[in-house]
């Protein structure tokens, strides 16, 4: 089983800290997404290559690690919002990121880029609003999260000064050796 993906997608890092608790034999191959053409359909990282099944979106790579794993997968619908919730937030703010640094926009320069400046902001006070673990090891809804907002910050996207409560909580996921393990370079 191969998964292919960068040191700095948190879509990712996700997936890696997936394949570290699971046990199951795989090896990560280092890609950016522009060497994604000819491997991927959609030529997005993460992408996973397990024989006969391969895999383009994070999520259903990690529905299928974990049912090999044989370890159950947002149970509930709390945790499935909380996941789906940080995916918006996290999708929104790789928006921005990109479009600042692909093509030097910015928000106050486009409608589209506004809305998803908004999205972060209200999904972040959202998230903030919520009840979040205070336990490790965390499940995969906080594990999506933990990998948003240390994303967030890795590059720049938010702040969390005024958030006490996702602080704390990726203050939690960062003391976890399967969240600190999969850190981004600092020099990335």
């Amino acid at each position: 089983m191969k998964l292919y993906g960068s040191l700095t997608s948190p879509y990712t890092r996700h997936c890696r800290i997936a394949l570290r608790t699971s046990g199951l034999d795989s090896e990560f191959v280092l890609r950016a997404p522009t060497e994604m053409g000819g491997v991927s359909p959609t030529a997005r990282i993460p992408y996973l290559d397990a024989g006969s099944v391969k895999l383009s979106d994070s999520t259903s790579i990690l529905k299928y690690l974990r049912d090999e794993s044989g370890a159950r997968f947002l149970t509930s619908p709390s945790d499935f919002d909380l996941y789906c919730l940080s995916n918006t937030v996290l999708d929104s703010a790789i928006c921005l990121f990109l479009a600042k640094k692909l093509d030097g926009l910015l928000p106050g320069q486009s409608q589209y880029l506004t809305r998803q400046a908004a999205r972060v902001e209200s999904g972040l006070d959202e998230l903030e609003a919520r009840d979040l673990s205070e336990a490790l090891p965390l499940n995969d809804a906080g594990i999506r999260l933990a990998c948003l907002l240390d994303w967030g910050l890795f590059r720049h996207r938010f702040d969390l000064e005024n958030r006490p409560r996702l602080q704390a909580f990726l203050k939690l996921a960062r003391s976890w050796e399967g969240f600190s393990e999969t850190a981004p370079p600092a020099d990335a």
